[in-house]
């Protein structure tokens, strides 16, 4: 369905889950990928939290192929909560889910072609929480902010969007039951069904799509549950 060979692609967090998939999508429209991760890959692994880290990145990028068509912001920020989470566990979150994101998209602005496109990938939690949650709530909630911000400052030049996920399962279990009737879409989501959207913003069929942020998450966002509906039940 797409096709870009010639087309380079950066990935981050693309050495597993969600990120992997992207990643495999990609190879298979034929463009050449650069992945950076914690875990070990091919191409860089390397702290996105750390600043030399992220301009050593980029300069490997761009000493190997001169340019980038599309920056994928994919990695996960950490998981903490307002009881057990540190001044330090908070801030790291902050720059891998926000801060690394907009240095990498300034590192290569001299280096978008024409037709360049940034996907940020946010999450169903930047409008809605899990208790506990508040270090990735709030930097899902950031880049979904700078989706637009970016979108704006980089008119002309790179479209910018974000897509945020809701309950995805990265072993790509089939769930039954209250968790697949409980969706809308009446399952639970997989990685393709993210990655399948970051290439669609990134084709040529989504020129007139930039500043947006797509909820792709069955439909859970919409849905108003009361107690006895789908099968919830409060207990208190």
């Amino acid at each position: 369905m797409f096709d870009f060979g010639g087309r380079i692609a950066v990935v981050t967090g693309g050495a597993g889950g969600i990120g992997k998939c992207i990643r495999e999508q990609f190879e298979k429209a034929r463009a050449t990928v650069c992945v950076i991760d914690l875990i070990e890959n091919d191409f860089f692994t390397g702290d996105l939290s750390d600043k030399k880290t992220l301009e050593e990145f980029a300069e490997k990028v761009i000493s190997e192929y001169g340019k980038v068509d599309f920056l994928i912001n994919n990695a996960a920020p950490k998981m903490c909560g307002i009881t057990d989470g540190s001044y330090e566990d908070f801030e790291y979150a902050l720059k891998v889910g926000v801060t690394a994101p907009f240095y990498l998209a300034k590192l290569f602005s001299p280096y978008f072609s024409e037709g360049a496109s940034i996907v940020n990938i946010s999450s169903s939690r930047d409008r809605m929480s899990q208790a506990e949650t508040e270090s990735y709530t709030a930097a899902k909630g950031g880049i979904s902010a700078l989706t637009h911000a970016l979108a704006v400052s980089l008119a002309g030049k790179v479209r910018v969007n974000s897509v945020s996920p809701g309950w995805i399962d990265n072993n790509y279990t089939v769930y039954e039951g209250a968790d697949a009737v409980q969706q809308p879409a009446g399952r639970v989501g997989m990685p393709p069904d993210i990655a399948n959207m970051v290439l669609y913003l990134c084709s040529d069929m989504a020129g007139f799509i930039s500043g947006e942020n797509i909820c792709i998450d069955g439909g859970m966002t919409k849905q108003m549950i009361y107690h006895g509906d789908c099968g919830w039940q409060l207990n208190l």
